[in-house]
């Protein structure tokens, strides 16, 4: 019986060495986000061609991925970034999102956000 669980043992670290070469990871993102997270919300967002999207922030912590397309991204007190697809994003909880916009006339913007929630806040809070 020993040398069979050997030889499955063996067989076993094979197939995880041979799918780890098949596995690549890029770390895209690293944030230390100061709460605990009771909930998750995941929206898909679509912004217009050229839309430039109000002053705003979250009272939640907002992590979130470039699908397609590029943004025009700055924090206050921050400079103005260009994401592109593939890019992560991190916008603190309660930070003043000066921009968050689509940086093409032509094509749409397309990004997933993650609301990372310790409760029942409101995904985003526009600025007067």
């Amino acid at each position: 019986m020993k040398p069979f669980i050997i030889v499955i043992l063996m067989l076993n670290s094979v197939t995880v060495i041979a799918q780890q070469n098949q596995i690549s990871r890029k770390e895209l993102l690293k944030a230390a986000i100061n709460q605990k997270v009771k909930t998750t919300e995941i929206q898909e967002v679509t912004l217009a061609p050229g839309l430039e999207v109000a002053k705003h922030l979250h009272p939640c912590p907002v992590v979130g991925v470039i699908k397609s397309g590029e943004a025009v991204f700055q924090i206050e007190g921050q400079p103005k970034t260009i994401l592109h697809e593939g890019d992560a994003f991190y916008e603190p909880k309660n930070a003043k999102i000066l921009h968050f916009d689509n940086a093409s006339a032509e094509k749409p913007l397309v990004f997933t956000a993650i609301y990372l929630k310790e409760g029942k806040e409101e995904n985003i809070k526009i600025l007067k």
